[in-house]
């Protein structure tokens, strides 16, 4: 697969510390990337722009459920037949891009779901396993996807399986939205082992317990009223 059709989408929203670093690894391994800035107040976009990103600016913070989809409606502009998204926040290796992509040439399927729980973390704290196992059970419980993360960030989808992705959601609320599409759109998934890189950074503004027992409740309450 060619590099310059696979473009690796990127929502940041205050990341301006470590967000050139995150690009310039993107890059730096031959891929197109696509900064969506969301509104950010601490110079993310200029910092990213820098490092060789393409930004797409928000004028105000929407939620990483939109600037993701801002992003992958801006790669699939760019002629993208392969897209990649990717956190802002330094935790994800830029190795296991080759891996999704790899992943949706040899299992002909549309999406390629990175798992840290097929994988590997490092430095995961017991809160946060705790609330990823909580999630990923009502994710499964409620999507019907037998899948072992399902907020994981790390995700391919071909051009085709970009398409069908429309997120309204924010927060959270977003992953297990995406995973709602992609169960309803038909096409075929596979997880792929990955590795997550967790640090004093990723961990403080990452979710809390509270607030993703808030979201899973919400989403819960949404799907009875449906």
């Amino acid at each position: 697969m060619k590099t310059h059709s696979l473009w690796v989408v990127i929502a940041a929203y205050n990341e301006a510390t470590v967000i050139a670093g995150v690009v310039a690894g993107v890059k730096q391994a031959g891929y197109s990337v696509a900064v969506v800035d969301d509104g950010s107040r601490d110079g993310t976009g200029d910092a990213a722009e820098a490092a060789g990103a393409v930004v797409v600016r928000h004028p105000i913070n929407l939620g990483q459920g939109a600037a993701l989809q801002t992003g992958i409606e801006f790669a699939l502009s760019q002629g993208a037949a392969t897209i990649v998204t990717f956190d802002g926040d330094g935790q994800h290796r830029v190795s296991d891009i080759a891996a999704l992509a790899a992943a949706l040439t040899q299992h002909n399927a549309d999406y390629a779901l990175g798992s840290r729980f097929l994988g590997d973390t490092l430095n995961q704290p017991w809160s946060r396993r705790v609330t990823l196992k909580l999630a990923t059970w009502f994710t499964r419980l409620t999507v019907g996807m037998n899948i072992t993360d399902t907020h994981n960030g790390l995700r391919g989808m071909t051009r085709r399986g970009a398409e069908r992705i429309r997120l309204r959601q924010n927060k959270m609320a977003h992953a297990s939205e995406i995973l709602h599409q992609i169960s309803e759109s038909g096409l075929k998934y596979v997880e792929v082992p990955v590795t997550i890189d967790y640090s004093a950074y990723s961990l403080a503004k990452g979710q809390k317990l509270g607030d993703a027992l808030t979201i899973l409740l919400d989403l819960f309450a949404r799907r009875l009223h449906r």
